[in-house]
């Protein structure tokens, strides 16, 4: 059995994870912390929730410790992330790894002001954490500079594709050092993204801990059939459980999440909704009272969610089908974190078939279907046993582009 102290970690990062509570790293993190260490390039295929973050910013943290700390210090280390919240995040970890050695790190993402940013920047950080746009404004004025990059992360590449951000990606890394170490994480791997992989590394070592596109082992997955107007009186009825501590409820439209958080909220649910029409500080309020419990239904869109990362949610409710089914495993890989079990419920309705059917194809199972167990439920209908309808390689295709360009 694989401890930390077997990855030949520096004891102030041995003390960090030990003050985190960890004690054995997590399979990426066993597969990850040695190739870093040595300096490879390296590909990564794995959901988030597997401890992805500190497979990266633990032996980036003990590389930086190798060497003496320039004056003015330049940004030796940039993170690129599809998100703010999933920045936030890693910087956090960054912060909380990193506590005993010294190394400086900064987050720069838009919707808020650049003033903290800039001012962070000016005096000098050793890991730089970013958002694509709101780097490149940085850069344009002059305020980030990258000709010193000695390592370069891409979190959530293929995130990164679906947000329309891999322009803004190819223009940052073509303002890095050629010679530096890339590490590039995905959870999926379409054509696009082992393009931009090809491209970008160099001999690397490749760590898949989990077949692309599976779903987390420890889920326990659930479908009901209901109409569209039978489905919030079940979400009510699923949430007289008490076990539905923390539940996160997606909706496909930003104006979807908003409705079904209103409705929850008139209901006597504490409810909020996260998408990205929400101010930076809305959505910061959301995941924080969503983290704390006093929020117990979170509402979110596909990319809002992608960067949350709280262990302690209990369950994810598909209220409507995603449009791309890769979404779907995401989705529910929101639940059974940190080695916790979990509950993923799909609602699925006439028109959603389709949608059900890709999802099924591509998990390579058929979510079993079930009747509520507190009753009838006005246009609830009865397990559907009949084929489930093919989705033609065209209409997928549609879908998926009216998907990725509409939340």
């Amino acid at each position: 059995m694989t401890h930390f102290e077997d990855l030949r970690l520096i004891d102030p990062l041995l003390r960090a994870v030990r003050e985190e509570g960890y004690d054995r790293p997590t399979p990426i993190q066993q597969q990850t912390i040695r190739p870093v260490l040595e300096g490879r390039d390296l590909m990564g295929c794995a959901q988030t929730g597997t401890g992805k973050t500190a497979a990266f910013a633990l032996p980036i943290l003990q590389r930086l410790q190798g060497a003496p700390f320039p004056s003015p210090r330049p940004v030796r280390v940039l993170v690129l992330s599809p998100t703010r919240e999933l920045a936030s995040q890693i910087g956090d970890s960054f912060g909380r790894y990193g506590r005993h050695t010294g190394v400086r790190h900064a987050v720069v993402f838009g919707g808020v002001s650049q003033a903290p940013q800039a001012r962070d920047l000016r005096r000098g950080v050793d890991v730089l954490v970013a958002t694509p746009g709101r780097l490149l404004d940085l850069m344009g004025q002059g305020l980030a500079r990258l000709d010193r990059v000695e390592i370069l992360v891409l979190d959530e590449a293929d995130r990164m594709l679906d947000m329309g951000f891999i322009h803004d990606v190819r223009r940052v890394i073509g303002a890095l050092p050629r010679k530096r170490q890339t590490l590039f994480f995905s959870a999926t791997l379409p054509r696009d993204i082992q393009s931009l992989a090809r491209d970008i590394l160099t001999d690397p070592v490749r760590v898949e801990v989990a077949p692309a596109a599976t779903t987390v082992e420890k889920i326990t997955q659930s479908l009901y059939h209901v109409d569209a107007h039978g489905k919030f009186p079940l979400l009510m009825q699923l949430l007289r459980d008490p076990a539905l501590k923390r539940t996160l409820v997606f909706t496909r439209t930003k104006r979807g999440a908003n409705r079904l958080a209103g409705a929850l909220a008139k209901a006597g649910v504490s409810a909020d909704a996260i998408h990205g029409n929400k101010s930076q500080n809305a959505r910061e309020r959301a995941l924080e009272g969503f983290r704390r419990g006093a929020t117990r239904v979170l509402v979110a869109t596909d990319i809002a969610a992608r960067g949350i990362d709280i262990d302690e949610i209990t369950h994810v409710v598909n209220y409507e089908m995603p449009d791309v089914p890769e979404n779907y495993v995401h989705r529910i890989g929101r639940t059974a974190r940190a080695g916790a079990a979990g509950v993923a419920v799909a609602f699925c309705a006439p028109d959603e078939r389709a949608e059900l059917a890709a999802v099924e194809r591509l998990i390579r199972m058929r979510i079993p279907a079930r009747t509520p167990a507190g009753g009838p439920v006005p246009g609830l209908r009865p397990p559907f046993s009949a084929k489930r309808p093919e989705l033609p390689p065209w209409v997928v295709a549609a879908r998926a582009r009216k998907g990725l360009g509409s939340r």
